[in-house]
């Protein structure tokens, strides 16, 4: 028997990272990467500040699926994304998905991260064992 069900709604995740979290991402990531922690050089090289770590969003998206099988961290079994538009600080950022496949304790989810309009991460599926 199914633990989830085709169709039905995660509960999802909702994260506003403050403005030092690319500081301390890139320090812990090894990604210094100036489009991430200074913001002049940022909007020098067109964008319109420092963004995020698209590793950092993903993060989250495979937090709000390991949370979905019961925060065991052995419950994620494969996660893919497409990185699809930038992110940043000091705004939320909310994760959103569905149960497309469900068989036994085998789940997976379609997932979505998104900031405000802006799809982030989109046509992103986890598959996790509830095992």
């Amino acid at each position: 028997m199914s633990v989830r069900k085709k169709g039905e709604k995660i509960a999802g995740l909702k994260v506003t990272p403050d403005k030092f979290l690319p500081h301390r991402y890139a320090g812990a990531s090894g990604d210094f990467n100036p489009i991430h922690i200074d913001r002049e050089f940022a909007r020098m090289v067109g964008l319109p500040s420092a963004i995020l770590h698209g590793l950092f969003v993903m993060g989250l998206v495979a937090r709000a699926a390991n949370a979905e099988a019961g925060g065991d961290p052995r419950a994620l079994k494969r996660l893919s994304v497409q990185f699809r538009g930038m992110s940043f600080p000091e705004q939320e950022i909310e994760v959103s998905g569905a149960v497309i496949e469900a068989d036994g304790s085998d789940v997976t989810f379609d997932l979505i991260a998104t900031q405000g309009e802006n799809q982030v991460i989109r046509n992103a599926t986890a598959e996790v064992s509830y095992g």
